[in-house]
């Protein structure tokens, strides 16, 4: 982060904490969409994404004091959304209504052709977080923050509030499990191993369990 970014967000959060609406609004404008799409890979396409969303940001605002400047804005944002993501899938009873994916700027990026590529990778898709719903929801950050959102392990870690090493063995975990399930499912094994391009690269290289 550079020093003008910093000053520009500890300016903001000033305005913020005065009661300036147009510093809140401001915020929420330039945080909306990395919100969005956290709680995207993480979740998928659900019922409730609008109502997460708007409970991030009140999070946000309710515990903006607590910033410190360590971290940059966009950063502390993540983390906050992270831990409104894990109170959901930690609701007892919750299953997460994972629908298809549709097109979104936040959505996990995988080639997708017209006709049958297109529906293979939708059904892919709608697949994979049909496995990742059976998930722990630590396990599920680990990977979706990790191999989704492209993050990596060590800012993962810090966004989940663990241990790299900790962090690794659930992605390696996860891992395991979406493989399983793909060994037994032709549309998931195809949407995981294109020909010709990796739409989540599962690589051994990256971490051990």
């Amino acid at each position: 982060m550079t020093a003008a970014a910093y000053v520009e967000d500890v300016l903001l959060v000033d305005r913020c904490l005065t009661g300036e609406p147009a510093a809140t609004r401001e915020l929420f404008r330039r945080h909306r969409a990395r919100v969005h799409a956290c709680l995207f890979r993480v979740l998928g396409t659900n019922r409730d994404m609008d109502d997460l969303l708007q409970e991030a940001f009140l999070q946000v605002f309710q515990s903006l004091r607590g910033w410190r400047a360590e971290a940059s804005l966009a950063t502390w944002v993540d983390r906050v959304s992270v831990r409104v993501a894990y109170r959901y899938l930690s609701q007892r009873g919750r299953r997460v209504q994972t629908e298809v994916l549709v097109d979104d700027e936040a959505a996990p990026s995988f080639e997708v052709g017209p006709g049958a590529r297109r529906q293979l990778a939708r059904d892919g898709v709608k697949r994979l977080y049909a496995v990742l719903d059976e998930l722990s929801p630590a396990a599920r950050l680990a990977f979706t923050l990790h191999e989704i959102d492209g993050r990596t392990l060590a800012e993962t870690a810090s966004l989940v509030g663990s241990t790299v090493t900790a962090t690794k063995l659930r992605v390696w975990r996860a891992r395991n499990k979406i493989e399983a399930a793909a060994a037994n499912d032709p549309v998931l094994s195809e949407f995981l191993e294109p020909r010709g391009a990796d739409v989540i690269p599962f690589d051994d290289s990256k971490e051990a369990p």
